[in-house]
Order: structure tokens, then C-alpha cells, then sequence
């Protein structure tokens, strides 16, 4: 298959990846969440190859969205540049550790976590915009707090940041685990910036776009001296994500805060899943 791969496979491979970019760039989780078990499962490719064609899909995801969302000055870019400190030298840490870390017991961890995460996003489900949120002082030193143009809502929307080094903390662990499990991590910066630092839904998943690909290209190197990275498999992913995920930040600033929470919290639990189910199978082997 990876050797002499035919054109069905590419073609196949290529319009699977266009459904994982949209999605991945809808919701800030990256490509890479849906392209493993999609790579792993549906073409029965090794673990470690998936885990290579993801991490290009998830620069892909976010030099295909990435780029639109800041045009549209939805991504807080001051967030992002703070926040990928932590998360790049997670991504380093995890990709190093990748090759002596028990993958079944972190998928497991992984999966039980964003369990527990999701319970606080399904309460707040319906919530268009965070209420009452006060800056705290790093924010205000750093100057995070900002605004967007809301196209659903037809207005410019004010918003605070709070809890920032709870945040930062929880970017390393993102970074860590990107690096680890090559999936993007984005589930987990979603988390972080919506829950812990009360950012409005929309500048979450942008922002979380705008900072997968860094975190993903930190570890990239890594993979790719070990080999597992292989063109044949990489191209058509990356290609496939970069056009699904150029739709998705097109289709994005037309839906609410609240729909975008609604699409991303069954996301949450159906990668949950996956991780745990995974997590066990591993374990098991």
C-alpha cells in the first residue's frame, strides 16, 4: 500500500480528508482527530503512519483555516502567540517521549479526561456568549482581552480573559499530548481557552486553529527523522484537509457561538470514545 498505492486509494483517502478538515476547522480540533482512525480502521494502515499523515494534516488544518480566521480578526492572536509557548514545548516533550510512553494508558487518560470536560460545556450548551468574566492581571499585562466582528450577531463583541496561567498550564498538557498522540490536541485547547480562560466560543476554535499547526510542526521534525512520515499517504490527507478546512473557515463566521458548541461537544465525547476504546485495544495487545 505504501509502496505502490493505487489512485483509488488516493482519491479515497483525498475526499475522507476534505470531511476531517472541514469539521476539524469548524470546531478548532484539527484534521488529525478524525484522519488516524480514519487512516488506521477504514485502510487498515500501521499506527505510526497514520500518526505521520496526521500531524501534516494538522498543519494543513491550520494553515488552511488559520489564515482566514485572522483576516476576519475572529483569532486572538495574542492568546495564540502566548499560549504556543506552552504548547510547543509540550509538543516537543511528547514527541521525544512518543517512543518509550505507554500509547494505551494515554489514550485512556486522554479519553477519560475530555469525558469529565465535556460535562461542564454540556451544562453551558446553549450559551451564545461567556457572562460576567473579569480580566485577571496577566491578561490585562499582556493585553489579551479583545474583540471580534460577529457577522451572526451583526455586532462587535467585547470580551475578557481569565485564569491565564491555568491556562498556560493546560496548553503545555495539549502540546504534550500532541506530540504524543499526534492528533492536534485542539480538542484540549478548545477546552482550555472556553472553560478555564472564558474566551466566546468562536475565538476559541480560531484561535485553537491558529496554533495547532505550530505545535504539530514542532514534533513534525521528529517524526519524519524516524520515518513516519510517508509522502504517499501524507500528500492526499494534507491536500484533502487544506480543502476542507478552507470551507469550514468560510462556513464558520456565519453560525453562533452556541451552534458551534452544539457540533462540538458530541465531537468531544465521540473522540472520547474513541480514545478509550483505542486505549483498551492497545492495553489489551
Amino acid at each position: 500500500m505504501l509502496t505502490e498505492p493505487h489512485l483509488l486509494f488516493f482519491i479515497l483517502v483525498f475526499f475522507a480528508s476534505v470531511g476531517a478538515g472541514l469539521i476539524g476547522s469548524l470546531v478548532g480540533l484539527g484534521g488529525g482527530v478524525f484522519v488516524v482512525p480514519l487512516l488506521t480502521i477504514a485502510f487498515g494502515l500501521p499506527f505510526e503512519t497514520a500518526v505521520g499523515a496526521s500531524i501534516v494534516s494538522v498543519i494543513a488544518t491550520s494553515s488552511g483555516a488559520a489564515a482566514a480566521y485572522v483576516k476576519d480578526h475572529i483569532t486572538n492572536l495574542r492568546v495564540g502567540m502566548f499560549l504556543e509557548i506552552a504548547t510547543t514545548i509540550g509538543a516537543v516533550s511528547g514527541a521525544v517521549l512518543a517512543s518509550v510512553a505507554p500509547t494505551g494508558f494515554l489514550f485512556l487518560l486522554f479519553g477519560t479526561v475530555l469525558i469529565i470536560s465535556a460535562i461542564p460545556l454540556i451544562r453551558k450548551i446553549g450559551e451564545e456568549l461567556p457572562q460576567h468574566v473579569v480580566s485577571d492581571r496577566w491578561a490585562r499585562i499582556l493585553a489579551l482581552p479583545s474583540s471580534y466582528p460577529d457577522a451572526q450577531l451583526k455586532r462587535t463583541v467585547q470580551y475578557g480573559v481569565t485564569r491565564v496561567p491555568l491556562g498556560f498550564g493546560l496548553m503545555y498538557i495539549a502540546g504534550a499530548l500532541s506530540g504524543l498522540l499526534g492528533i492536534g490536541s485542539g480538542t484540549f485547547k478548545v477546552l482550555a481557552m472556553d472553560t478555564a480562560m472564558r474566551l466566546p466560543m468562536k475565538v476559541s476554535t480560531t484561535t485553537s486553529n491558529f496554533m495547532i499547526g505550530v505545535t504539530a510542526a514542532a514534533s513534525a521534525g521528529i517524526y519524519f527523522e524516524r520515518g513516519d512520515i510517508h509522502p504517499m499517504v501524507a500528500a492526499p490527507v494534507a491536500l484533502g484537509v487544506l480543502a476542507g478546512a478552507t470551507i469550514g473557515a468560510r462556513t464558520l463566521v456565519k453560525l453562533s457561538n452556541s451552534t458551534i458548541r452544539k457540533i462540538f461537544v458530541p465531537l468531544i465525547v465521540l473522540v472520547a470514545i474513541r480514545m478509550l476504546i483505542s486505549g483498551i485495544g492497545l492495553m489489551i495487545h
